[in-house]
């Protein structure tokens, strides 16, 4: 039985579509993920199966209840961590969550217990009473999650949840969401642009670009999609190398990401020399080549010939003159 349920949702701002009739489903118990840069449509998809965007048209279920007509029933079913922190850092961790268990009317008893449990599940038990502004960004996110799991949701939506945490925190965070999602059998529903991190978590991905679902499977499905090896070549004539290597019969797909070319093949090994003598006729220069399995990110390439980095900088520059207009 599914979890969630989406049918042409859609949501516009001034006529900039933000999310473009996307339909999925989430079974229950899944890890699901939506996977692109900033900008994607992937907070405003969260924020309206949350109830708190109104789509402009569409549909879609939490629960079994639907988002527009039963929208009290959703925000009892589900926890949810933003992007942006919702601690209040003049009080202690035990005072925030206490605070956001009377919101739900949990009753004394259990309200204290439940505390006690899920402090103790992220590790925070003895740093209880301290104020939250005496905290790292890890136990922030760590305590929020928590937070969010006081009402026992059946689902949890997590937007971004290790943005801006550096490598062994965000390690070790990914470890208590699985765990969530393995143990308690909570459906997951997760934003995020680390290709890592939907490959860690995720049962399945959805990778959303420009407001519209692009691909979406299991994490190794999507990259065997693509199929073939990928090779990267770095040189300082990109373009022409691009071009003289585009013209071969045996090359599947090739892309400019950063200072390098990327080629999608079979059996990249025995091309390498090909590849270096064509080169060599032309008076390309090669700085390195390097031969991998297909990532997330060769994934994006392949279906918007673009890299998640080049979609970054191109939406942070729309926003950089969309401010600029406003002024």
């Amino acid at each position: 039985m599914a979890a969630i349920e989406v049918e042409n949702l859609t949501k516009e701002f001034n006529r900039f579509v933000a999310v473009d009739h996307i339909s999925f489903s989430i079974k229950k118990g899944e890890a699901f993920g939506l996977l692109g840069p900033n900008g994607a449509g992937k907070t405003t998809t969260m924020s309206m199966l949350s109830t708190m965007l109104k789509p402009t048209s569409g549909r879609a279920s939490v629960n079994n209840f639907d988002i527009l007509k039963e929208q009290d029933n959703v925000r009892k079913s589900i926890g949810i961590v933003f992007q942006d922190q919702s601690l209040d850092e003049e009080l202690t961790a035990y005072e925030n969550m206490d605070f956001h268990a009377r919101l739900y009317r949990i009753p004394k008893d259990i309200r204290e217990k439940k505390i006690r449990e899920l402090l103790k599940l992220v590790e925070l038990e003895e740093k209880k009473d301290n104020l939250v502004k005496t905290y790292s960004g890890g136990m922030r996110r760590r305590l929020e999650i928590a937070r969010g799991l006081l009402h026992e949701p059946r689902v949890l939506f997590l937007d971004e949840p290790t943005l801006g945490l550096d490598p062994q925190t965000r390690n070790h965070l990914w470890n208590y969401i699985d765990r969530l999602n393995k143990e308690k059998g909570i459906t997951i529903v997760l934003t995020t642009h680390y290709m890592e991190e939907a490959d860690k978590l995720c049962d399945r991905v959805a990778i959303i670009d420009k407001g519209k679902i692009i691909a979406l499977d299991t994490s190794e499905r999507l990259k065997e999609s693509i199929g073939g090896d990928m090779i990267e070549i770095v040189s300082s004539d990109k373009e022409r190398l691009h071009s003289t290597i585009i013209k071969c019969s045996w090359v599947k797909h090739a892309g400019i990401r950063d200072d390098s070319v990327t080629i999608k093949l079979h059996k990249a090994e025995k091309r390498i020399v090909e590849i270096v003598n064509l080169a060599s006729e032309a008076g390309i220069d090669i700085e390195s080549i390097s031969i991998h399995k297909p990532t997330l990110e060769d994934v994006f390439l392949h279906y918007t010939g673009r890299t998640m980095r080049e979609e970054e900088a191109s939406s942070k520059d729309r926003m950089r003159m969309q401010r600029s207009q406003r002024r």
